[in-house]
């Protein structure tokens, strides 16, 4: 049996009455007091149109078939060749992240192949020119005992992303009569755009040998592209969901963060970039992505990943192109928080526009024993980032400056051994500086604290942290000690 006496209880007492005190000299949030900063404008920055249709009209992606490069490489991963306005220069483009040939598909069906330009034919005085352009992706070498557009077509459909190529014969290389072992000068290059004969521009002319010997060039070049080409809206990058698309207008949408150009149309090249990219002082991670191919004067150019902290839809997808420059194959993919209800938005009052519980429909409050509302769920906008809703740990009435603990009502839907990276929004400014100077909290994944965060008195700040997923994971947002009260908003769980 245990026994307290006086002595040993008057401490105690004295410690819950001071808590008690310094809690209750401000007006705790369950009694409605003013915080300390408003719900978030944020900036109206939209797109960027001009800069983009600008650096479309002075970067230059074309390429097509070196004259040293062996045949049957395998396609090169997707390359930015521009960022926020820069062209990075020849040699020095960046391969993003783990994006490869995998990811260009962008094919719905193939109903054959339809010649797009015809060659100028084989008379000994018969010149032409192979394709340069966008998105060329690799070749072969076909026999040249006939003109094999059928063996250049079997070789497209190999080839991940290929919807059209360019047959040619190439004289006075020596690679291709001695060393390739095709033995062949018929080459058949594949691209994962539709070219135009006003694009064949490699004359050749190059000398590969020393003179005499004469200098290479191109007869009887062709095009075909395949039939019905269409956007695969059914290819939706892993951790994304489509929005809308494809259509002829790409967005002119709030919380615009920026664009980079790459070198082919991948959408998981778009989606590495977004997850990538460095996040918004003001608006957190990028959540969303427009990707859309630029025509100027009818000739695929480039391809546009605009990158968003905002998820838009069609509504804004407004911009057609400037001058000669022409907007195609618009599509839009949002991020997926697999933390449902981030903002907390699914509580809401009955006929009023506060209340407050421990627990919604989505979230649970827990406090420790002994505690009273050390975490709770609060509907009432001038609390919250966005939205109305918003969640907050430390003791909502004040009685008591113990820590509480936010979670999901279930556990989240992540994949093992993957990785994912927790954002959210803090606000320690309700009670002031002086009080609010010692706030701090845990990321705890799992059970076990991955991040201590010291938010000491900063309006809405953005953080993030990076986790491994065991599968099914438990997140948990433990913190605050009223009256070091700390507002959480817009928490978002992202694959990466």
């Amino acid at each position: 049996m245990h026994y307290f006496t006086l002595t040993r209880l008057l401490p105690l007492a004295l410690l819950a009455v001071s808590a008690h005190t310094a809690a209750t000299k401000y007006t705790p949030p369950s009694q409605r007091g003013v915080p300390g900063s408003t719900s978030v404008s944020m900036p109206n920055v939209t797109t960027d149109a001009r800069m983009i249709a600008d650096t479309a009209g002075v970067v230059d992606q074309k390429s097509g078939v070196g004259l040293s490069v062996p045949p049957n490489q395998p396609v090169a991963n997707t390359s930015v060749t521009a960022v926020d306005g820069q062209v990075l220069a020849n040699g020095t483009s960046t391969t993003a992240g783990s994006m490869s040939s995998r990811a260009v598909e962008r094919v719905g069906k193939r109903g054959g192949y339809s010649q797009v330009f015809a060659g100028t034919g084989m008379r000994n005085t018969d010149r032409d020119a192979s394709v340069d352009g966008t998105a060329y992706l690799t070749y072969t070498l076909v026999s040249n005992a006939t003109y094999d557009v059928d063996a250049c077509f079997a070789f497209c459909d190999r080839v991940p992303g290929c919807v059209f190529v360019n047959l040619y014969y190439e004289f006075n290389n020596p690679l291709l009569d001695f060393v390739f072992t095709e033995r062949s000068n018929l080459k058949c290059a594949a691209y994962g755009d539709v070219h135009y004969a006003i694009e064949k521009t490699n004359f050749g002319g190059q000398q590969l040998e020393a003179p005499p010997a004469p200098q290479v060039y191109i007869q009887h070049s062709s095009g075909w592209a395949v039939s019905a080409v269409e956007i695969a809206v059914a290819h939706v990058p892993d951790g994304y969901e489509l929005v809308f698309g494809p259509t002829d207008g790409a967005n002119n949408a709030p919380g615009y963060m920026g664009f980079a150009f790459i070198d082919k149309y991948d959408v998981s090249a778009c989606a590495a970039l977004c997850n990538a990219r460095d996040p918004d002082e003001m608006g957190g991670a990028c959540q969303y992505f427009n990707i859309w191919r630029a025509l100027v004067d009818g000739i695929p150019t480039t391809y546009t990943c605009a990158f968003y902290y905002l998820v838009a839809d069609e509504s804004t997808a407004v911009n057609y192109g400037q001058g000669n420059l022409r907007v195609t194959w618009s599509c839009g993919y949002k991020r997926t928080s697999f933390a449902l209800d981030g903002g907390f938005e699914s509580y809401a009052c009955n006929g009023t526009n506060f209340c407050f519980a421990a627990s919604s429909a989505t979230w649970i409050g827990s406090s420790p024993y002994g505690g009273s509302l050390d975490a709770s769920i609060f509907h009432y906008a001038p609390y919250a980032r966005s939205g109305s809703s918003v969640g907050l740990l430390g003791s909502a009435s004040g009685v008591d400056t113990l820590s509480g603990t936010l979670s999901p009502q279930a556990a989240l839907k992540t994949v093992a051994g993957k990785k994912y990276v927790v954002t959210f929004f803090a606000n320690t400014l309700y009670a002031g500086c002086e009080a609010e100077k010692e706030a701090c909290m845990e990321v705890v994944w799992n059970g076990s604290p991955v991040r201590r965060v010291e938010l000491e008195c900063r309006d809405w700040t953005y953080y993030q942290t990076v986790v491994v997923a065991s599968g099914k994971d438990m997140l948990a947002l433990r913190g605050g000690s009223a009256p070091a009260w700390i507002f959480i908003d817009d928490v978002r769980v992202f694959k990466l």
